[in-house]
């Protein structure tokens, strides 16, 4: 019962984190006003992706804690997560916006070398985290250079 509290309690923060910081910080008018990427993927998969994101994120986050993983850089990881949206969408500053999520990602990819080690099933539930957060800093990079 311990371990599902452990489990319940990491998915519910980083699900709880997300959900207000996308509805405080929604991307609004100003985001939709922007030239965008033909790469720029459609508006319905931002809340499919990034909820199953942050369950995996969560699930993650327990078993680091657990089994004494590299819990320092998950939390790092969050931290940066939940700052880029307000930065970004909030203050629309998208250069302070991608400096974030390049410090997003080297410590995502950290995250899953130092996770490895000790357990690797926590190293790849990061693995498609990694790979959308490569997308998304892709589109920041492009929609400074396109607008």
């Amino acid at each position: 019962m311990k371990t599902l509290m452990t489990y319940l309690f990491f998915i519910a923060i980083v699900l709880a984190g997300g959900l207000y910081i996308g509805t405080t910080y929604a991307p609004g008018e100003w985001y939709a006003a922007l030239r965008k990427p033909v790469f720029t993927p459609p508006n319905a998969w931002f809340p499919i992706v990034w909820t199953t994101l942050y369950v995996l994120i969560g699930i993650a986050g327990a078993r680091a804690w657990r089994l004494r993983g590299p819990i320092l850089l998950w939390v790092l990881q969050l931290a940066l997560n939940f700052a880029w949206t307000p930065v970004f969408f909030g203050a629309h500053e998208m250069t302070a916006g991608l400096g974030i999520i390049a410090l997003l990602w080297i410590t995502v990819i950290a995250f899953i070398i130092r996770a490895w080690r000790s357990d690797k099933v926590s190293s790849l539930l990061f693995v498609p985290y990694a790979l959308w957060v490569t997308v998304a800093m892709a589109l920041n990079g492009a929609l400074i250079l396109l607008n």
